[in-house]
């Protein structure tokens, strides 16, 4: 089968623009404005909400990406799933999605693109939920993902906006998709850590979505791109709060502190840490660490900010399903000097 990771210099959520950037030419634009629109863009959170009646919201969102693995229908499931977490990240459920797809017809065999196809179809079925067209564009390199709409009830929208002081925060998978994925590109990762890798960037937040209703959880955000730090403190700044994390509790992936500590570190760490780092106050912590938590993760974890008071029982029924390496990592504090603190 053709490998897609030659086609690529940096893929998955790696790919995307810096945040720092991005929010300058965003923050030119205007938000739109409507009674009817319960999240917009002016929080730059996970998705749009839309109000429909008293029972109904319509969440809207879209992502794609190029490559990160080199086997098509692993691309095609991890993708689809980094596209369907922004609908969990808001507590919704998948209704359909669309196809989004760039493939160069001419450089590539067509049962690649069948394959991306066929792995984006079978995780989307997975959440019961169905695919119900799509556009192509003939380009280099390969590009797939989604746009997606879901369903949440009005009254049960989880946003990056509703953090309190008191909070504990819980994240439901291990930092380091980027680096594993740069340590395969210079051949120095464990073949299983790699494979590991993979495997959570196909988990679903489905089941983290289910434990949040059930514990009337009002706050979260899915972490992709702009890594732990850069949504964290998206986090923040929507809900006018600090946070304060604590670095030992960091869940890792198996091989990608060892990775950091060679060296092994992608160039959207760097653009994270240019993007977040003026809010964030460093205490004595490990270099490595850090750079873990700025790295970019495709198809990541939810970070839950929950209630002090249900938090541990939220972590034993993630830790009993699917997301056995779920962790409290900090807690959210009154509004301090600076957004965020390592300790």
């Amino acid at each position: 089968m053709f490998d897609l990771l030659t086609t690529v210099e940096y893929g998955g959520c790696s790919a995307k623009l810096s945040p720092k950037e991005l929010d300058e030419i965003l923050g030119r634009l205007a938000s739109p404005v409507s009674e009817r629109l319960l999240v917009s863009s002016d929080t730059h959170d996970d998705a749009a909400v839309y109000q429909l009646n008293d029972e109904t919201a319509l969440i809207f969102t879209t992502d794609f990406f190029p490559p990160l693995c080199s086997d098509p229908y692993e691309f095609g499931q991890i993708a689809a799933c980094n596209s369907l977490s922004d609908i969990y990240a808001m507590g919704g459920t998948p209704l359909m999605s669309l196809n989004i797809i760039l493939f160069p017809s001419k450089n590539i065999p067509k049962e690649v693109l069948y394959q991306i196809l066929k792995g984006g179809q079978d995780k989307v079925a997975e959440t019961g939920s169905m695919i119900v067209g799509g556009h192509t564009i003939d380009d280099f390199p390969p590009k797939y993902g989604l746009a997606v709409i879901g369903t949440v009830h009005p009254d049960k929208v989880i946003t990056n906006s509703q953090a309190k002081p008191g909070d504990l925060l819980i994240l439901t998978k291990p930092l380091g998709m980027g680096i594993i994925v740069a340590g395969k590109r210079l051949n120095e990762v464990n073949p299983a850590d790699y494979q590991n890798a993979l495997d959570y960037m196909k988990l679903l937040n489905k089941t983290g979505a289910e434990l949040m209703q059930k514990y009337h959880v009002k706050a979260a955000t899915d972490i992709t791109g702009f890594s732990l730090l850069g949504h964290a403190l998206k986090v923040c700044k929507a809900s006018n709060v600090s946070m304060q994390i604590d670095s030992q509790a960091i869940p890792v992936l198996s091989g990608a502190y060892d990775l950091a500590d060679m060296g092994c570190l992608p160039g959207a760490a760097f653009r994270n840490q240019d993007f977040a780092e003026a809010d964030i106050i460093n205490g004595q912590i490990d270099y490595n660490l850090k750079m873990i938590m700025f790295d970019a993760q495709t198809s990541g974890g939810l970070l839950i900010s929950a209630p002090a008071d249900s938090a541990e029982a939220l972590l034993k029924d993630l830790k009993e399903s699917v997301y056995p390496d779920s962790a409290i990592i900090g807690k959210v504090l009154p509004r301090q000097k600076k957004y965020i603190e390592l300790k």
